[in-house]
């Protein structure tokens, strides 16, 4: 659980769609000692390096997409990489910026 969340809402899945590779933060380096937070002090971001994992990315349009089953199967997997990274399920997907463009995932 992250902050007391227990559902997310995954939004702008579709700016994604260009990608070859999508680069998923997963951990922080302060001076390089793993840190569990995001520092908001400037100084001490300035010395902070990313760790990523890189999941493969799909190169295809998900703005028709009405339901899960229907996003390309990199896209699948980088909504379940999420859920199980954060331990929060998704339960909607934005994939567009119309009001039918949200996929509810129950």
């Amino acid at each position: 659980m992250i902050n007391g969340f227990t559902i997310l809402a995954l939004t702008k899945l579709d700016i994604l769609d260009t990608f070859p590779d999508i680069k998923v933060g997963v951990e922080y380096r302060l001076e390089g000692k793993l840190i569990a937070y995001f520092p908001v002090n400037q100084e001490l971001l300035n010395k902070v390096s990313v760790g990523y994992e890189t999941l493969p990315g799909w190169q295809c349009s998900t703005e028709q997409a009405r339901s899960f089953a229907d996003l390309p199967p990199q896209a699948q997997s980088y909504v379940h990489f999420i859920e199980r990274y954060l331990e929060v399920p998704v339960k909607w997907v934005g994939i567009g910026k119309f009001r039918d463009s949200i996929i509810k995932i129950f």
